[in-house]
């Protein structure tokens, strides 16, 4: 049988097996208790539980956060809760307590701290109307936690058990007890009776009477004990009361509870009832029941317990009280015994410390025992009496009584050492046998030495530095925070030296010694103490301006610098104070335990008081339904408590959202005359989350409107702006119902039309079961018409194959005359599935065996439940996988998993088959069409419509090229989508055009899930690429890019592998003005994406200028020759509305246009270009359709030609060898002045020959491969009406960036700095935007974007330099301080917005890197570059295939390892592992290394 080794453990799985709920009280999240270890470990293991039917919930909650108030929802909705935690939450949690007493919890109390414990913080709530019982061994500790489970199911009433760990932390282990034993003593009957009723109560401030009753039924003999019928009038309280067998009286009835509250009725199996009793559970009542739960325990353990025991001979003459550890005690007093010293002493301890029965203390307590002490472990002395000296004295009636009663002395008990028992037990006993015994003598030393080793160190979690170092960016000196972490108060502790309260009282005195300190600034500048004249004019020149913020704190630094030069005496003294020279920027740093009752009133005080004080408050809970939901937790709303004021600057942001609104924030709120609060969004769930878990929370709390981004300014009313600014898309209810109220939301909406819809929508308000129903309801109404058998088709699909095969069955089933529907998984109401006669499910893959995401939750709750009856319906399966996506034999489960597991559950939910599920098989010829072709007519077979005659012939699939030749040159419907309001998607044909003009449209992959609980369609937004020739950006160009992402975007640029810009999160709404942001830079978008020619890339080549100038001039050349001449681009995105502007057009709306090089279907697939300069292949020039290398004339100075390579190509599909990646092949050297047209004939080539059946297999490189090397030259030759000459000689030797500063041959420097993957954002640890912003504002040269996603800031004059340094210190851009293998990496965007991506990529190949670089320090190899590369999917934006390592995207947190690639970019690499996790990454990296 196991062992337990500690309380906690013991206590911990007795409550997990005893709950329904267990509320986990830990100092932090990430900190484990003593319980949560255990707790957390139990739940891990899918341990189930007694009373829960499965596994109990488990709640992590931090202690300051009035923890207790989460116990009131599962209570109030009939189940079962226990909390664990540390005596230090009880006393702040006193209000909650008296309420909690009625209701059947368990709270499981440690002392703390360790070595240290104080029982005032039990004596201190014992009137809270709580039962307490105590234990003190490892054994007890077991027995009693189940004792006071029992005892809260039997009396309807709150059970408070407390120990001290110490006390049993070297008790031998023991076994754990028997379930069956457990279960007895549980009562799981009387559990399952509470379970049923429902408290409707809803508000915790009001007393909603609810009191734990005792109800008797009585037949005349009064001994048939029955369920009353509560839906009869109870009568007033009554009681029969009995003598128990041990002489006490006791209350004779059912072991029923309920709440009075509570007017449900329960059924009674009386037959003959002549009274009826209902009063409230009396203190006999919980001994008699306690007793009885003792009695089952000693008859099946031996192990006896009583409320108050006894140790020691049965002739004692004293006697211990101990209400405190007692362990040395016990073990001295045995010890003792066979000395004379203690040999008549005894010991008594309370096991029901509440309700105290005074008659079982005076049975407990030999008569013979004349002298007690009764010690109290109490560190701080707050009465003259300790309660339990009163509660023994009242108990025995000490005092002036008549002779022969006990004598009793109170003592004050300390921390005491083993070695020191012995002395201190002398020194009681010698009190209480002298003449006249001191009262309150105390025991032991008030602190131990271990006692400030256990205090729990407030600490800031590291998470939440972010804040922090945007306050110190944004007012560096200046900045003072009143309640700092790390300050030193003295006599104060940290806890209360934290708390709003003590911050504000801080602030005040801090003002007022800054008026005290101006003042003495005024002296001394009049006086003549000085070593020079120098201080007291700056010092007058500071004091005439110290009202004046801005001139104050420009003066500041200069007046220190002179006292600190002067070297006086007063100077010194004035400098201890320098600090107050600044006119502050004073700031209260708080939680979102500030928004809870016991912490809100400093808040309050604050907001009250109007003084110019600024709080940043924390708030880090994650959003969940059950946040949202759960009400009764009064977590207020600070923001929306301090704009009730009326008199406070009032801001809610998200670093993680949008960190420019955070710093407007916080300076907006430094400029307030009066309070100001920030409260500041930084959700995780546990301290140590990653930041990339903390920015997807952020993202859902923000998208749903649960954390709304707003500023309110009250002052801004009086000017005439708008006092509220709305800084996201959704708000919330209550912040809606106040702007409602001040009006100031109509003005909102009628500034701001396209929001009024978001913000007329209230949060939480979409019913997503409710739109599940009229949806099916709908399809209902349209069926009714219809004849024939029904049949409904279910479908799950991410990638779109397996709704388009649903929605073609449901097409085919029509024209047979079946009564179809056809509906994703998930938007099915699962309720209705029994009512089905005859269902199809068709699903694909996902991940490692996963359902899609449309099928997820339909999933979840089939597999779940075994409450659906499903055997009046017929159903059949057909699932889509790939038998080769997962080669490992352990892995092979995962082929087709989701169809499997659905037919079998259907099937053992009583379902009937009426097919074999049928399994597609991307591995087959026609992919998953092979199996899908034989399963299909056996479905029309079963359903008995396989001979129909007459069928429609089904027209073809639209295809890509079906789409592009019908949208008249580009244009479509996309004009007709951009103008629908009702949705932030446009069509699917659209979506495919619009990435000519250089958008994608995606969806936030974060929210996916969440917006569908909502009922909301996805996150949609685009993805704009620019187009930028060879990569090179002006000053000004960079400025209006930044803006762009700013206004349109989400405030991030990413300078992607094809060297150029690219912004994400572009609604639909801001589309166009975005595209003429872009313009306005006069750069354009038209042709980054789609099937024609793309950007232009070209190798920044910063140390020969003369010769990137040579070759830019060639690329721009070949990109202007080689764009699309369609004018679509201007009509839609550039064209004002309402302009004049028209087009010649011919018959209906045809507008007349031509593409002379693309004709109107364009290219059969992209088509890209690249120039690489030797010894540099920093373009991977082997990796395009067309690369072209650069030739240098024979001086060396100047370009002369390029060698020509044709065919490279990256995308695959994963496990289809049909495809594959390819390095480009030599066609032979052409001279410069014509190579536009080389380009230009390439292109017309693939144009014409290439594939456009089979896009898979569209790519030049297939065309080639097809076609041959030679037969592909001589076409191409065919149409140059030239040849290629023989290859010139080159070499490369790198194809990575250099970084630093670098010269040039016209002394020109240029600095190329590492911007990891691409992405340009502001952190609060990397200011980089906005240093990349300063800089443009005052560089005269250019921007060069890499081909590996960095940036050189280029042509930097030497009067500039030291300019250009400073500024790029400043903002940290100059620090390549990276290991090798960093600054060699690249990665592409992949989640969360990326469609196509299966796994992470920017988002973790950083993480990835920082696990190995430890190990690349220990093998010496920091500094050596090696190539990593890493995508979501295997398109290979950042051309994976050529990196020396790898990680192509395959799953979520799954990828396929590659080794081998070339450095030079020359050579493929080749597959190391399939579908691999971090955990084998590491493992085989690390030896790699070595």
């Amino acid at each position: 049988m196991a062992t337990i080794k500690s309380a906690g453990e013991a206590v911990a799985r007795i409550a997990y097996l005893s709950s329904h709920v267990v509320l986990s009280l830990q100092p932090a999240l990430a900190t484990d208790s003593l319980f949560s270890i255990h707790l957390h470990d139990y739940a891990a293991n899918r341990v189930r539980g007694l009373v829960a039917r499965d596994s109990p919930e488990i709640i992590a909650l931090r202690y300051n956060v009035d923890p207790l108030l989460s116990a009131f929802q599962p209570l109030r909705s009939g189940k079962l809760v226990s909390v664990t935690t540390s005596s230090a939450v009880l006393v702040p949690s006193i209000p909650l307590l008296y309420k909690l007493a009625q209701y059947p919890i368990v709270l499981h109390v440690a002392f703390h701290p360790l070595h240290a414990p104080d029982y005032s913080e039990i004596t201190a709530i014992r009137q809270s109307g709580f039962v307490f019982l105590q234990s003190e061994t490892l054994q007890e500790a077991q027995d009693l936690a189940l004792s006071a489970h029992a005892l809260a199911i039997k009396s309807g009433k709150g059970v408070i058990h407390f120990f001290d760990p110490a006390n049993s932390q070297d008790d031998t282990p023991i076994e754990t007890e028997n379930l069956d034993l457990i279960e007895g003593i549980l009562d799981l009957d009387g559990a399952r009776i509470l379970q049923l009723r429902r408290d409707e109560g809803s508000s915790i401030y009001v007393d909603n009477g609810r009191r734990a009753m005792l109800t008797q039924h009585t037949t005349p003999s009064n001994t048939d004990l029955r369920l009353k019928d509560r839906s009869e009038k109870e009568s007033p309280a009554q009681s029969t009361t009995r003598k128990s067998s041990n002489g006490g009286a006791s209350s004779v009835g059912s072991s029923v509870r309920e709440s009075s509250a509570d007017s449900r009725p329960t059924v009674s199996s009386a037959t003959s009832i002549d009274s009826l009793i209902s009063r409230p559970i009396t203190s006999e009542d919980v001994y008699e029941y306690a007793a009885d739960i003792w009695k089952k325990l000693e008859q099946a353990t031996g192990r006896h317990y009583q409320a108050f025991e006894y140790t020691g001979p049965e002739d004692a003459q004293s006697a211990l009280f101990i209400f405190g550890s007692t362990g040395l005690f016990v073990d001295e007093l045995g010890a003792g015994k066979s000395s004379e010293e203690f040999s008549k002493c005894g010991l008594v301890t309370a096991r029901l410390y509440r309700p105290w029965i005074a008659s079982r203390l005076v049975e407990a307590i030999p008569p013979s025992v004349k002298r007690i002490a009764v010690l109290e472990q109490i560190r701080r002395k707050t009465t003259k009496w300790g309660p339990v000296l009163l509660d023994v004295l009242t108990s025995l009636r000490t005092g002036p009584s008549p002779s022969g009663e006990p004598l009793i002395v109170g003592h004050q008990l300390g921390h005491i050492e083993p070695a020191t028992v012995r002395q201190a037990l002398r020194g009681i006993f010698q009190n209480l046998s002298s003449p006249a015994p001191i009262q309150n003598l105390e025991v032991g030393s008030r602190e131990s030495p271990q006692s400030l080793l256990d205090q729990s160190q407030l600490a800031q979690p590291k998470v939440e530095n972010a804040y922090m170092k945007i306050l110190d960016q944004v007012f560096s000196q200046r900045l003072y925070i009143a309640n700092r972490l790390d300050a030193t108060n003295a006599g104060i502790s940290a806890t209360i030296a934290a708390s709003p309260e003590y911050g504000f009282g801080s602030l005040l005195a801090r003002s007022d010694r800054r008026i005290r300190f101006i003042e003495e600034v005024k002296t001394a500048a009049a006086s003549r103490d000085f070593a020079t004249d120098v201080p007291r004019s700056w010092l007058s020149k500071w004091a005439l301006n110290v009202q004046d913020s801005k001139q104050c704190n420009q003066i500041a630094p200069d007046v220190i610098s002179r006292l600190s030069n002067d070297g006086s005496t007063l100077a010194s003294t004035l400098l201890e104070s320098k600090s107050l020279f600044f006119k502050e920027s004073q700031w209260l740093i708080g939680s979102d335990a500030w928004a809870y009752d016991l912490g809100n009133s400093g808040v309050h005080h604050v907001l009250a008081s109007g003084a110019n004080v600024n709080m940043l408050i924390i708030d880090n809970q994650p959003y969940s339904e059950r946040a949202a939901a759960d009400a009764a937790r009064r977590k207020k709303d600070i923001g929306l408590y301090a704009m009730n004021f009326g008199n406070a600057y009032v801001a809610s942001v998200a670093v993680y959202s949008s960190y420019t609104q955070v710093l407007e924030a916080m300076i907006e709120a430094d400029q307030f005359d009066g309070p100001s609060v920030v409260v500041a969004y930084l959700p995780y769930n546990q301290e140590d989350d990653s930041p990339l878990t903390v920015l997807q929370e952020t993202k859902k709390a923000v998208d749903l409107g649960y954390w709304p981004l707003y500023r309110w300014n009250p002052t801004k009313e009086e000017k005439g702006e708008p006092s509220f600014s709305l800084d996201s898309e959704r708000i919330k209810q209550e912040l809606e119902e106040f702007l409602r109220r001040d009006n100031h939301l109509t003005q909102l909406m009628n500034r701001h039309p396209t929001f009024a819809a978001n913000l007329s929508e209230s949060y939480g308000s979409e019913m997503r079961a409710l739109q599940k129903r009229k949806a099916k309801d709908a399809y209902n109404s349209m069926l009714e018409s219809l004849y024939g058998a029904p049949m409904t088709i279910l479908f799950a699909s991410d990638n779109g194959n397996a709704e388009t095969l649903a929605k073609r069955l449901g097409n085919r089933g029509k024209a047979r005359g079946l009564k179809t529907m056809v509906i994703a998984m998930d938007d099915y109401p699962l309720e209705d599935l029994p009512t089905e006669e005859n269902v199809v499910l068709i699903t694909s893959t996902a991940g490692q065996g996963e359902f899609p995401q449309n099928g997820r939750s339909f999933w979840d709750a089939v597999k779940d439940t075994t409450e659906l009856d499903l055997s009046q319906i017929n159903y059949g399966v057909f699932a889509l996988g790939d038998s080769h996506y997962w080669p490992r034999k352990e892995d092979k489960i995962y082929y087709n998993k989701p169809g499997k597991d659905l037919d079998a559950r259907i099937a053992f939910l009583g379902g009937k088959k009426m097919i074999d599920v049928g399994l597609g098989d991307d591995q087959d010829p026609d992919s998953y069409q092979t199996g899908y072709a034989e399963w299909e007519p056996k479905l029309w077979q079963a359903l008995g419509v396989d001979k129909v005659e007459g069928l429609p012939e089904e027209p073809p699939p639209i295809t890509n090229e079906d789409i592009k030749i019908q949208s008249n040159f580009l244009r479509g419907t996309i004009q007709e989508g951009l103008d629908d309001t009702t949705t932030g998607a446009i069509s699917a044909s659209d979506s495919q055009l619009t990435k000519f003009h250089g958008t994608y449209m995606q969806d936030d992959r974060d929210l996916r899930d969440e917006r569908k609980a909502q009922g909301l369609e996805p996150a949609y937004a685009f993805m704009i690429r620019c187009r930028l020739n060879g990569g090179v950006a002006t000053p000004s160009q960079w400025l209006q890019m930044d803006s762009v992402s700013s206004s349109y975007g989400n405030e991030t640029m990413k300078l992607t592998t094809r060297q150029t810009f690219q912004f994400h999160g572009v609604v639909k709404t801001k589309l166009k003005s975005a595209m003429r942001g872009i313009n306005k830079a006069l750069m354009t978008t038209i042709a980054a994406c789609g099937d024609v020619n793309r950007n232009v890339m070209l190798s920044p080549l910063p140390t020969r200028s003369a010769f990137h100038r040579d070759v830019h001039q060639v690329s721009a050349k070949i990109s202007d020759h080689l764009l699309p001449s369609t004018t679509a681009y201007h009509e839609i995105w550039l064209k004002e509305d309402g302009s004049d502007e028209k087009q010649t057009k011919i018959a209906g709306d045809a507008v007349v246009d031509k593409e002379p090089l693309y004709g109107p279907t364009y290219l059969p697939r992209k088509f890209k270009i690249t120039i690489a300069v030797p010894p540099h292949n920093d373009t991977d020039v082997y990796a395009h359709d067309v690369g072209l290398i650069a030739i240098k004339s024979p001086n060396g100075n100047r370009l002369e030609g390029f060698n020509v390579l044709v065919g490279g190509g990256m995308g695959v599909t994963h496990n289809n060898k049909k495809t594959y990646p390819r390095t480009g092949s030599m066609l032979g050297y052409f001279p410069a002045s014509d190579i536009h047209i080389v380009c230009e004939k390439v292109m017309l080539v693939q144009r014409d020959h290439g594939d456009r059946s089979n896009r898979k297999h569209a790519r030049l490189k297939y065309t080639i491969d097809d076609m041959g090397v030679d037969v592909f030259r001589s076409k191409v030759e065919e149409l140059l009406e030239a040849k290629f000459e023989a290859p010139r000689p080159f070499e490369f030797k790198n194809n990575i960036d250099t970084f630093g500063w670098q010269k040039d041959e016209f002394g020109m420097n240029h600095f190329l700095m590492f911007i990891e993957n691409g992405r340009v954002e502001d952190t609060a640890e990397f200011p980089m935007k906005t240093g990349l912003r300063e800089i443009a504002r005052v560089h005269k040269g250019d921007f060069r974007l890499t081909p590996n996603q960095h940036l050189c800031l280029s042509n930097v004059p030497n009067e500039d330099l030291d300019t250009i340094k400073g500024m790029l210190k400043q903002y940290k851009l100059d620090n390549l301080h990276f290991s090798g293998m960093r600054l060699s990496s690249s990665a592409c965007v992949a989640f969360p917005t990326c469609g196509l991506a299966m796994a992470e990529s920017e988002r973790y190949l950083p993480e990835l890197i920082s696990k190995l670089e430890t190990c690349l320090e220990e093998n010496g190899l920091r500094q050596d570059s090696i190539v990593m590369r890493m995508t979501g999917c295997p398109n290979g934006c950042a051309r994976p295939w050529l990196a020396e390592v790898a990680f192509v995207g395959k799953a979520y947190g799954a990828y396929n390892m590659y080794l081998g690639g070339g450095y030079h970019g020359q050579r493929l690499n080749k597959l190391y592992r399939s579908s691999i996790g971090e955990e084998e990454i590491l493992g085989i990296m690390k030896p790699l290394l070595k």
